[in-house]
């Protein structure tokens, strides 16, 4: 069974620094906290992803070197162009080509394409976390799924919800 979870960047500056493009946008101080947030759940989850993929963009890259230490073993990370802004079809057609040996990917990524691929996974939005997910998928929230098939037939409805956390709700 392979899992696959699915994090959107934590808030980031409105503005980049520097006059910088959007790209250039880094993590502000709510989004760092968030990520100690979640960087705890993913300790106390055991979450080790054996590849993440990553946009390119600051924020995805700060985003997921707040994450890492939190992260089990030794995953191998690409920061791929495609996936800055990419969007749920497109995100789709890559994990199908994420090698059979990965069991467990991470993609870190910005919305709404990442919501919309979320949604569109799912199995089912019955249930607390898909109800939560299928209303939004804020900064800094972690979808987590199981899939039953392997990466190259992943398809809509193809996946069941098994976790989904935002830093508010960890907060609270």
């Amino acid at each position: 069974m392979n899992r696959l979870f699915l994090l959107r960047h934590a808030k980031a500056e409105t503005d980049a620094p520097d006059g910088g493009g959007d790209r250039d946008r880094r993590l502000d101080h709510k989004g760092e906290r968030a990520m100690r947030d979640i960087g705890a759940w993913a300790t106390e989850a055991g979450l080790a992803p054996d590849l993440i993929l990553c946009s390119p963009a600051a924020r995805t890259r700060q985003t997921l070197a707040l994450l890492l230490p939190s992260l089990g073993g030794r995953p191998q990370v690409k920061f791929e162009d495609a996936l800055y802004l990419a969007d749920g079809p497109a995100l789709l057609e890559r994990l199908r080509r994420v090698p059979a040996r990965s069991a467990s990917v991470l993609v870190v990524g910005h919305n709404p394409g990442l919501h919309a691929l979320a949604v569109g996974l799912l199995r089912s939005a019955a249930g607390a976390h898909g109800k939560r997910l299928a209303q939004g998928m804020p900064t800094a929230a972690l979808a987590a799924f199981e899939l039953d098939g392997p990466w190259a037939t992943l398809d809509q409805a193809a996946a069941r919800l098994t976790d989904f956390v935002t830093p508010k709700e960890l907060r609270d």
